[in-house]
């Protein structure tokens, strides 16, 4: 970690009021995922005393605490304030809420693009019953009750109360549609009831992606269909002269704001290890040439004021970055994967008897 970083998160540790060493570094753990070495943070506190930008208060027994000065306090403003220089008519600042983040993104060509290959790859047919695997708000729910027709049937999941209630809202006028407040490791369906099942962008976020495959597996039938999209986010290229520092940026993502960040490569080996045929994997790129367009999918400020905390960047090198992204030709890229994992098997000689199985499983789950 460079030094000026290790500034940084002393001084942002140091916000709330005087700390001393160990409850600094506490602090800069909960800022950036890890601690300082005893160097870093020693000498870190050093070089802002000498600066006039901390300073020592009273000694409670063997603690030595120390605190911001009113030139700290300002130097830190002026850290925040340098962040939205240039970007801040341009960039966003603020977290999106969650749903509108959900519907900009669905509402995006690269998603349009994406989705179509999903659901060409899905197969559904009418009569089938489909599920998708953390539906959120039901963005994508009308497009599975349409492959199914009013003969089938589609189940919507999701582990947020709050989401199901908006999805159930949303496909009010869908009879064939119901929504369950469920986990994506601990499917509340019965065992081989489902003929399609559809999960985008989730397992980037699941606990335990393997688990979920297994749960998934478990509910299809035999010949059953699930068709997975999952970002590669360790693929995220932004193009810019400091080439390092738009890498950190990618090891940032990768590491510290996506859980499983790297979900999209390892999801034919995930599915086959679960049991899983996985007869097609379709990597898609998404090409971002306008800065604001991409910024509304990948957050740069917010994003790169949490990579300067967690000592990714530093604050000298995240200006110019962002301030070269929001005025100069702009573009980045990122790969999505398209995985198509199917359960051994197919339908028995009595179709009817396969059909029946699906439909007292849809009785099950409405119950729930």
């Amino acid at each position: 970690m460079r030094t000026h970083d290790a500034q940084t998160l002393v001084l942002c540790a140091l916000a709330d009021g005087p700390l001393h060493g160990y409850a600094i570094n506490a602090a800069v753990e909960e800022l950036a995922g890890r601690r300082l070495g005893p160097g870093s943070l020693y000498g870190a506190v050093a070089r802002l005393k000498a600066k006039g930008l901390v300073e020592p208060v009273e000694a409670a027994g063997r603690q030595r605490p120390v605190r911001l000065t009113e030139e700290g306090r300002a130097a830190l403003a002026r850290e925040a304030k340098s962040m939205v220089r240039v970007t801040g008519h341009l960039f966003e600042a603020a977290t999106p809420d969650e749903v509108a983040y959900l519907d900009r993104v669905a509402a995006t060509d690269v998603a349009h693009a994406y989705k179509r290959v999903m659901l060409d790859a899905l197969g559904a047919r009418p009569g089938e019953r489909a599920l998708d695997l953390g539906c959120g708000p039901g963005t994508d729910l009308g497009l599975l009750a349409d492959a199914v027709t009013p003969a089938g049937s589609v189940i919507g999941l999701d582990v947020s109360p709050d989401m199901a209630e908006r999805a159930r809202r949303r496909t009010a006028d869908r009879p064939a549609v119901a929504v369950l407040t469920g986990d994506v490791h601990a499917l509340p369906l019965a065992d081989g009831s489902v003929d399609r099942a559809w999960t985008d962008r989730v397992l980037q976020h699941a606990a335990d992606p393997a688990r979920a495959l297994a749960e998934a597996r478990r509910v299809l039938r035999p010949g059953g269909r699930l068709v997975m999209a999952e970002p590669d986010w360790d693929s995220l290229a932004v193009d810019h002269p400091d080439l390092e520092t738009s890498r950190a940026y990618t090891r940032h993502i990768t590491d510290r704001i996506v859980r499983n960040g790297v979900l999209g490569r390892q999801l034919p080996r995930l599915a086959e290890e679960s049991g899983f045929d996985v007869p097609a994997v379709t990597p898609m790129a998404s090409v971002f040439r306008d800065a604001r367009a991409a910024d509304r999918v990948l957050g740069f400020q917010r994003n790169t004021e949490r990579a300067v905390a967690a000592g990714y960047l530093s604050a000298d090198a995240a200006r110019p970055w962002l301030d070269h992204l929001a005025s100069g030709p702009f573009l980045a890229t990122l790969t999505l994967y398209v995985v198509v994992a199917e359960v051994p098997g197919g339908r028995t000689a009595d179709g009817d008897a396969g059909r029946a199985n699906a439909e007292s499983g849809a009785q099950s789950a409405r119950a729930s």
